[in-house]
């Protein structure tokens, strides 16, 4: 029996690509066992049971860099956690005795495959954006295999290291539905224009105020576009819904607006879109690829090391999407973008085109075949 241990969190953006690696791996091999070790204060911590596994709990936290009376306290509260780290890292790998560890980064990661190498264990790690993060930087002078999502991380990490590109793993109702079956489902018309935004689960202020303009300019101006927009928890936070029927706009009642605070049915929502206006998460960069849709991407300021914006310029250097950074986004601008797109289909179709060029679509077969040699006959 093949015993995989995974560890990885903090973010959807570590723990989701966790899982479909479990998946991937089952899928090759029934017999395997696997097992994960997370933050118990994270957001690992729901779903990894929620998937069926066993979750081994260890604490793990940054350190902060800004100096405040705030952050020294999480700092010296970072600095106890660490000095267990070590300990609660052998007792996981004794207890549930794995032959292959894997990380997918986040601080937890870091502990459980630097512990794991130094007992002669075999390690792997996969890297899901263009820009490493700090603690897979580390792990990859290590790890008998790294795994990146994407060409353009290897020029931040030691050339020294062997790698193995492998794309990242979408859930599986992505590029299973048609655009024509995705509008009969939310019951728009098969010749519309469709524009889907969202700023992830929690939303995200800059899009919500930018993309309440874009609507209320498309009912102004008699532009005929229909549109879904998730506003997430920061949404409900500064009344999206509430601001747009200050605008005149009747969303409730317009069979062209779908305005929620979650999308549930994602795959559905972004195979009905001709253009999406979204974040730079590497799983959302992904699913654009995998749909084959032309985006126009908000990169987030404040994750680690820019690592958004280094996700998105790899689209836009394809041809695949539009980069505009948080910091230079208005309503003016986007209005008069969306306005050029629209008035040149030809170029929204290219956005597309090249976005599904950059996806790899044996994502699965590329990271079994990386971890095949880790696994032998065990």
């Amino acid at each position: 029996m093949l015993r995989v241990l995974l560890a990885g969190g903090g973010t959807a953006g570590h723990v989701n690509p966790a899982l479909a690696i479990a998946e991937v791996i089952k899928a090759n091999r029934p017999d395997a066992e696997f097992a994960f070790a997370g933050n118990p204060e994270k957001l690992e911590a729901k779903l990894v049971p929620q998937a069926g596994y066993k979750f081994y709990p260890i604490q793990v936290e940054g350190f902060q860099r800004r100096i405040s009376a705030e952050n020294i306290k999480r700092n010296i509260h970072a600095v106890k956690c660490l000095m267990k780290t070590g300990k609660t890292s052998k007792a996981i790998i004794r207890d549930f005795k794995p032959d292959l560890v894997i990380g997918t980064g986040g601080y937890v990661a870091g502990p459980i495959v630097r512990t794991a190498a130094k007992m002669g264990i075999k390690t792997a790690i996969h890297e899901q954006n263009a820009y490493p993060g700090v603690t897979n930087k580390l792990l990859s002078k290590y790890a008998d295999a790294v795994m990146l999502t994407v060409e353009e991380a290897k020029k931040y990490l030691d050339p020294k290291i062997k790698y193995t590109v492998t794309g990242l793993p979408v859930r599986s109702g992505f590029s299973k539905i048609t655009k024509e079956q995705a509008r009969r489902e939310l019951g728009f018309p098969q010749d519309a224009v469709v524009i889907l935004s969202t700023g992830g689960s929690l939303g995200a202020g800059a899009i919500n105020s930018t993309v309440l303009d874009l609507i209320a300019w498309y009912k102004q101006s008699g532009t005929k576009v229909c549109h879904i927009h998730s506003y997430g928890g920061n949404g409900r936070e500064t009344e999206f819904e509430k601001c747009l029927k200050n605008k005149g706009v009747d969303f409730e009642n317009d069979p062209t607006l779908i305005v929620k605070e979650y999308i549930n049915n994602m795959p559905t929502c972004m195979a009905a879109a001709d253009l999406v206006i979204s974040r730079c998460g590497a799983n959302a960069l992904t699913e654009l690829e995998a749909m084959g849709r032309g985006s126009i991407l908000v990169p987030s300021p404040i994750v680690a090391g820019n690592h958004q914006y280094h996700n998105g310029m790899v689209l836009q250097k394809a041809g695949a999407a539009i980069v505009i950074e948080q910091k230079d986004l208005t309503s003016e601008w986007l209005i008069n973008t969306v306005k050029s797109l629209l008035s040149d289909r030809e170029r929204l179709r290219s956005l597309s085109e090249k976005a599904a060029g950059l996806y790899i679509a044996d994502t699965n077969d590329r990271i079994f075949g990386a971890l095949r040699p880790l696994i032998g006959n065990k």
